[in-house]
C-alpha cells in the first residue's frame, strides 16, 4: 500500500530521517518501533503530509504522494492520530464524530438555504453512523459529554472513532497506549484488532509498549538514527543484537545478553 523510497528529512544540521526505505502492506498491522529520536514521528508526519521530506519519495498504491497536503491525503484515505489527542474540547463527543465526514451538504450555503431536505437527510445519516461508532467504542453513555471532560484513555478511543467516520484505507496510530491505563489499553487493542479483522483496516502503529506491539503487529520495523535497522516478526526482533544495542547501547546490550 505504502512504499517509502530513500526518504530523508533534515532540520538545519539535524538529520531526523536519513535514507529510510520500507513498505507497508495492505491488510496488515505494522509496528514501527525504535528508541527516542529514531525518526518515527517524523516519518509519520511525512507520510501524513504534515511536513515535506528533504528528499526521497512516498508512493501510495503506486502513486507518488510526496508532499501532498494532509487534506488531500485525508481524501485518499490516509488518516493519522496523535500521541496527544486533538479533540475539540468545547464540543460533545458526538459532535466531534459528526464533523469528520467530508463534503457534507450543510457546509454549502446554497444547500443550507434551498436544499435543506437534502442537508437534513445527510445529517441523519452522519448521526446514525456516529451513534454506531460510539456503540462500537462502548462510549454511548458519553455521547453528550464535552470532549474536554474525557479521560486520557477515552480521548484515545475518540481519536480512533474519528478515523471510523472516514473512508480510511491506512490509519497511522501514534502511541495509542501512551498515558492509558492497562484496562483501557486492552480495550483499545481489542478494537484495533476488530477493525482490522472485520473492516479490513490497514494500520501502522508507533508504540513504546512492546506488549501491545507483540499482541497486534506483524511485521515490525525498527528505526534507529533515522533509518531502518531491521524488520520482521517480534520473535526475530527480540533476538537481534542490533536492536538491543540501539535501545540500550553497546554496554547495556552486553549486560542484557549476559543476564539472559
Amino acid at each position: 500500500m505504502i512504499k517509502i523510497e530513500q526518504l530523508s528529512k533534515s532540520f538545519g544540521g539535524l538529520h531526523a530521517v536519513n535514507n529510510c526505505s520500507f513498505s507497508l502492506e495492505e491488510g496488515r498491522i505494522t509496528g514501527l518501533i525504535g528508541p527516542n529520536g529514531a525518526g518515527k514521528t517524523t516519518v509519520f508526519n511525512m507520510i501524513a503530509g504534515f511536513i515535506k521530506p528533504t528528499s526521497g519519495r512516498i508512493l501510495f498504491h503506486g502513486e507518488d504522494i510526496t508532499g501532498f497536503s494532509p487534506e488531500r491525503l485525508f481524501h485518499l484515505g490516509i488518516v493519522r492520530t496523535f500521541q496527544i489527542p486533538h479533540e475539540f474540547g468545547r464540543m460533545t463527543v458526538l459532535e466531534n464524530l459528526m464533523l469528520v465526514p467530508p463534503g457534507q451538504e450543510g457546509e454549502n450555503l446554497f444547500n443550507a438555504w434551498l436544499g435543506w431536505r437534502k442537508v437534513r437527510r445527510r445529517e441523519r445519516e452522519v448521526l446514525r453512523k456516529a451513534e454506531e461508532v460510539l456503540a462500537f467504542l462502548e462510549l454511548s453513555h458519553l455521547g453528550n459529554e464535552l470532549a474536554a471532560n474525557l479521560s486520557g484513555g477515552q480521548k484515545k478511543l475518540l481519536e480512533l472513532g474519528r478515523t471510523m467516520m472516514t473512508d480510511a484505507k491506512l490509519v497511522l496510530l501514534d502511541e495509542p497506549a501512551a498515558g492509558v491505563n492497562r484496562t483501557l489499553m486492552s480495550k483499545l487493542a481489542r478494537m484495533i484488532q476488530q477493525l482490522h479483522e472485520e473492516r479490513g483496516y490497514t494500520f501502522c502503529i508507533i508504540e513504546h509498549d512492546m506488549d501491545l506491539i507483540a499482541e497486534l503487529c506483524d511485521p515490525i520495523i525498527v528505526l534507529a538514527e533515522g533509518t531502518v535497522l531491521t524488520e520482521g516478526s517480534m520473535e526475530a526482533i527480540r533476538r537481534d543484537e542490533r536492536v538491543l544495542e540501539a535501545y540500550l547501547g553497546h554496554s547495556g546490550a552486553r549486560e542484557a545478553e549476559s543476564a539472559t
